[in-house]
């Protein structure tokens, strides 16, 4: 199980605390210093879909510039943009199994994890 996400986020250190007082054992990806890949967001787009891990309420979405931001209107073009800023990566984003959870709800994790 993997952690993707940016250590002084707020929501990603709620997961975080939430694995680990429920002692969940998880390796954690900052992809602000490790970067993430083409192929690993192409996944997840696949998987939940390019809308859903693009954060467009983002500080960082609202800073690009206008023309960049109406250019995303696609896939591609998503994964192209948030490979160039990664802090617009809706976080955290958690790999469990076959699963995809993005952000943080205590009541999803506590429904998958303590069962």
């Amino acid at each position: 199980m993997t952690l993707y996400g940016i250590p002084n986020c707020d929501t990603t250190k709620k997961a975080m605390d939430w694995l680990k007082l429920n002692k969940i054992d998880f390796a954690f990806h900052n992809y602000k210093e490790a970067g993430i890949s083409v192929q690993k967001l192409n996944e997840w787009c696949n998987k939940a879909g390019w809308e859903k891990i693009l954060n467009k309420r983002s500080t960082t979405w609202r800073e690009l510039p206008a023309a960049k931001q109406k250019a995303v209107t696609d896939q591609p073009s998503a994964v192209q943009v948030m490979q160039q800023n990664n802090s617009i990566i809706k976080r955290p984003v958690l790999e469990y199994k076959e699963q995809l959870l993005i952000g943080f709800d205590e009541k999803k994790y506590a429904g998958i994890f303590q069962q």
